[in-house]
């Protein structure tokens, strides 16, 4: 019992970290599709731009991004390529972790991780935004019609409607996620518990499969995913081409809102078999690098 508690207040505090994220994502949407001066820099976005600034965002330590342009992408507001690179970039835990493993062989290993996520998040971002170049967008900047508003209108009245759309909205709807991916963390969190011995002992299998069972384990949307693989490289349970292949793959809790809609859940199979693929093939290559340079 104690240890199901102890599951449920890390699932908890794991997502609190991203609530700040989801109210202001969800506020940035309200801007997005009401405000006409700001939706002129939609480019920002959407424009040749997007890949780079998402894997830069995606570089930081923390998953709130990625929940943040899997929202974006569900609404149509960013392109694949686009949440593919912010996927891509997210390391989740495994950057902190290194740097203070007290490892120094493992410590310096977080310049050549950030250097591999950030080309393989360009690269990706660029190549699937231009397969999909003529993927349908929202329209956004679209005024809203109001029709048979007296000239002496009620400005508190509106105040508080703007209240209402730019605040009470965006926060209930954070809410509603909050709830969701608080279940889908504490779900996870008791498999990774449960199993998580079962889980290390077959990342330490042949070195050759790896890059194969860590990706898998990277899919898995929760912290303790790259907790795990991060530790097993710590430890030398597994070579540098699984740890990458794993960390690559390892989106954050992006996938809970893409597979939240039963709309959506093809496009989330989708970029999960992309993800895999890719970054299995990453984990391989890091392998054969390491192999030449060793």
């Amino acid at each position: 019992m104690d240890e199901i508690l102890e599951v449920a207040l890390h699932a908890l505090l794991e997502s609190l970290k991203v609530f700040p994220f989801l109210v202001l994502m969800y506020c940035l949407i309200e801007l997005l599709e009401h405000r006409a001066s700001i939706t002129k820099n939609k480019n920002i976005l959407t424009g040749n731009l997007a890949p780079l600034l998402g894997a830069a965002t995606g570089i930081i330590p923390q998953c709130g991004f990625s929940v943040m342009a899997a929202k974006l992408y569900d609404k149509r507001l960013i392109r694949t390529g686009t949440v593919l690179a912010v996927f891509f970039a997210t390391s989740d835990e495994a950057l902190v972790l290194l740097l203070t493993s007290g490892v120094a062989q493992k410590t310096a290993m977080v310049m050549p991780l950030i250097a591999i996520l950030f080309a393989v998040s360009i690269g990706a971002g660029y190549l699937f935004n231009f397969l999909f170049r003529k993927e349908p967008l929202a329209q956004l900047g679209e005024e809203e019609h109001i029709s048979g508003t007296p000239c002496g209108h009620d400005h508190e009245q509106e105040r508080d409607s703007a209240f209402r759309r730019y605040f009470v909205h965006p926060f209930s709807h954070a809410l509603q996620i909050f709830a969701y991916i608080l279940i889908v963390n504490f779900v996870f969190g008791l498999l990774m518990h449960f199993a998580q011995s079962s889980i290390e002992s077959a990342l330490e299998s042949g070195k050759w499969l790896q890059p194969l069972l860590c990706a898998v384990v990277g899919l898995i949307p929760n912290c303790a995913a790259s907790t795990i693989i991060t530790q097993a490289f710590i430890l030398d349970g597994i070579v540098f081409g699984g740890f990458v292949a794993g960390i690559c793959a390892n989106a954050g809790l992006g996938f809970t809102i893409l597979f939240r809609r039963k709309k959506s859940v093809a496009r989330a199979f989708a970029l999960l078999g992309i993800m895999y693929c890719v970054s299995a093939a990453v984990g391989y290559a890091a392998m054969a690098l390491s192999a030449v340079f060793a």
